[in-house]
């Protein structure tokens, strides 16, 4: 039997069109292509046609059952939002080193006296694959809340290659479980062990040579990810580990001049990565390598906020030709939230972008950052049914009014999974 879904009435439907195949650059990142009073079909979790109001619900309304038609007057209709970078698998929190941060204390200050990533590390570590299924499942259901219908998860809070492994298979089992589409970012080279800080060349050859060819042995991430910072991964280490990722398979990431400028954006660049994540002291040299390679740079300014830091220079990257894609960074340390629409107040407020970028770099920009747009990212024909539906009148109230989730109806793959803004 054929599932069917019929949206109508949108005061605002954007679709995104046109940005499948290449992410959105410069002024492109402003083309919401915006329908008025618009409407879509769908049937199996798959979008049929997407238009105005009177075309579709001329064509397709008699088809359609009363339970089979939701009404979005005076609404906006977008496409699911999309997340591209969290920590998303882990156990534990960190609301201590948030009270020493407001004393005074550095995030790398805590991170080297074992605090930091360490000490979710060992949360994780000591926790069952039951236990940390369930408390990222929470998290899980919380983003689909807040309008995420596709989000990527990274390891890294392992360190072994035991405790790696066990959370990329929970990554694995929850997006089999889960209505939210998940992709998997193996991030063995988080931080350095305590034990290894001395010698940290040799746990690089053990992430090199026993996690990355089990890891795709195994068939559990998409992507690499490596932390390139001072005190954690040199540029050297760091290519070391995204070249032997890119001979297993895995499409290269990188964590990149979040602490200071490290030549992580260069690398990224010359690594071929598909996106370079943080980058709060990129180059200006930098910049220009992304915008010439078209690697998609993923900003958090949650972090910066959190952190009390100067905001990544978002203005000038889209200005230079970056693709811009935003996400929260979700994890207990540095970012401990999973509203990408406080993301988007963020964005505007602190790092000077428009309200319509922000729609574009949490939509098909993101989904270019994890290798999906050609499914996700957009509402077109022939796409995944992943539709969010804001009770708002105009989509500018998602960056005017902050902290506040607009979010009435999440549908993923056709199927509602949130409405009137409760899981269903």
């Amino acid at each position: 039997m054929t599932q069917k879904l019929l949206i109508t009435g949108a005061a605002q439907l954007i679709t995104m069109a046109g940005h499948s195949t290449k992410p959105a650059v410069r002024e492109a990142m402003s083309e919401l292509s915006i329908i008025e009073n618009g409407a879509l079909y769908m049937e199996d979790g798959i979008i049929v046609e997407v238009g105005s109001d009177e075309e579709i619900s001329g064509k397709y309304g008699d088809s359609v059952s009363p339970e089979e038609h939701i009404d979005a007057t005076g609404k906006v209709v977008a496409p699911g939002l999309i997340d591209p970078h969290t920590h998303l698998v882990h156990a534990g929190t960190r609301e201590n080193e948030y009270a020493m941060r407001l004393k005074g204390k550095t995030y790398m200050e805590i991170m080297e006296a074992g605090g930091g990533i360490h000490s979710t590390t060992r949360s994780t570590q000591e926790a069952s694959h039951e236990e940390l299924y369930y408390q990222s499942k929470k998290r899980l259901d919380q983003f689909l809340i807040h309008g995420v219908t596709t989000i990527e998860a990274k390891s890294g809070y392992g360190l072994t290659l035991e405790h790696e492994m066990k959370q990329l298979e929970v990554a694995k089992q929850l997006g089999n479980d889960h209505p939210i589409d998940l992709v998997s970012t193996f991030m063995g080279a988080h931080a350095i062990p305590m034990d290894e800080k001395e010698t940290p060349d040799v746990f690089v050859d053990r992430v090199i040579n026993e996690m990355i060819p089990e890891v795709a042995k195994r068939n559990l991430a998409t992507f690499n990810d490596v932390f390139c910072e001072r005190g954690v991964f040199t540029p050297e280490q760091s290519r070391r580990i995204l070249e032997a990722g890119k001979e297993h398979g895995l499409i290269p990431k990188i964590h990149a001049d979040e602490i200071e400028p490290y030549a992580g954006a260069e690398l990224a660049a010359s690594v071929g990565a598909i996106s370079a994540d943080h980058l709060l002291r990129a180059s200006e040299q930098g910049i220009k390598d992304m915008a010439e390679a078209g690697v998609v740079g993923v900003l958090l300014p949650g972090t910066a906020f959190f952190l009390m830091a100067e905001f990544a220079q978002a203005r000038k990257m889209i200005d230079s030709g970056v693709a811009v894609a935003l996400s929260t960074d979700a994890n207990p340390g540095s970012s401990p939230t999973i509203s990408l629409p406080f993301i988007m107040n963020l964005g505007c407020l602190n790092m000077g972008m428009t309200p319509e970028e922000v729609i574009t770099a949490t939509t098909i920009n993101a989904a270019h950052a994890i290798g999906c747009a050609e499914e996700a990212g957009s509402l077109e024909k022939g796409k995944k049914a992943d539709v969010t539906i804001f009770d708002i009148p105009n989509y500018l109230f998602l960056s005017y009014q902050y902290g506040m989730n607009h979010v009435e109806t999440v549908i993923k793959a056709g199927v509602p999974r949130v409405v009137g803004g409760q899981l269903v």
